[in-house]
């Protein structure tokens, strides 16, 4: 396994979460998870993206739907037909290497997530950078989130059966809980 899989998103500036992941690429194979509705759909969220400046992001997250392993949702996260739904708009689109787009439009809590992928032989450092969260209950949620999520898709990448998401965020929540400066501190 790649060092850089093993570690823990690190908080980067205020409101500001960046992890980084080793994926198998190549650059293409990578973009294509990260932009077409049907691969995106199978570790993160399915959804029409226009791959423009400007452009409508819609994502539909069926978190239980991305293992074969079920469990509740836990209750914090339960809506009422089992999707969460995020909306946005893309700030930067540069294929294959740069997508970012904001995020939570539609419930007034605007951040902005950015994936930048960059080849490094047979394998793309992918660095996601998620900026303008707000409190420390975001910042803990939106990077055990990213954690997970993206071990899903390195699970699917690799030809692996992912766990169950929700499972590895709940412990994952914990672990940046742990980890990840208080606010009164």
């Amino acid at each position: 396994m790649n060092d850089v899989n093993v570690r823990f998103g690190a908080l980067v500036a205020p409101g500001t979460v960046r992890p980084q992941r080793s994926l198998p690429g190549p650059i293409e194979r990578v973009w294509h998870y990260l932009t077409d509705s049907d691969a995106r759909g199978q570790w993160l969220a399915r959804g029409p993206m226009e791959l423009r400046v400007g452009g409508d992001v819609a994502l539909e997250f069926r978190h239980n739907t991305l293992s074969d392993h079920h469990v509740p949702t836990p209750e914090r996260y339960r809506t009422a037909d089992g999707t969460h739904r995020q909306s946005g708009r893309v700030t930067a689109c540069e294929p294959p290497r740069l997508l970012a787009h904001t995020w939570g439009e539609a419930d007034g809590t605007v951040s902005e997530v950015r994936f930048e992928l960059e080849p490094q032989g047979d394998r793309v450092l992918l660095t996601i950078t998620h900026r303008w969260l707000v409190g420390r209950d975001a910042i803990i949620s939106v990077a055990s989130g990213w954690h997970a999520h993206v071990g899903i898709l390195i699970d699917r990448l690799e030809g692996r059966a992912p766990a169950n998401f929700w499972v590895t965020h709940e412990a994952l929540e914990t672990e940046y809980a742990r980890r990840l400066p208080r606010d009164d501190a």
